[in-house]
């Protein structure tokens, strides 16, 4: 069974739309887990489950300049593949 991914230009504001609902959701939760944190005893289980927590989140916004470049990428990628395939074909 063979399949077809088709992929178009237009689509690229679904992905961006998805990249600034991501990044906002994250600022959001890095910021609730900091105010929790604030709330917490100091050297208490949950404040270090709260320290870890915002440790690990804040690793994903770091890699979202590196997700956005690869999807963009791609994009070019194969728009260019595509045109060059129907161009010499």
């Amino acid at each position: 069974m063979k399949k077809e991914v088709n992929f178009q230009l237009q689509d690229l504001l679904g992905i961006g739309m998805t990249l600034v609902v991501l990044t906002i959701g994250l600022a959001y939760g890095l910021q609730v887990t900091g105010d929790v944190k604030g709330d917490m005893t100091p050297a208490s289980a949950e404040y270090n489950a709260t320290a870890d927590g915002i440790s690990a989140l804040a690793k994903l916004p770091e890699k979202l300049g590196t997700i956005v470049t690869i999807i963009v990428a791609a994009v070019i990628i194969g728009i260019l593949t595509r045109y060059l395939w129907v161009r010499f074909s």
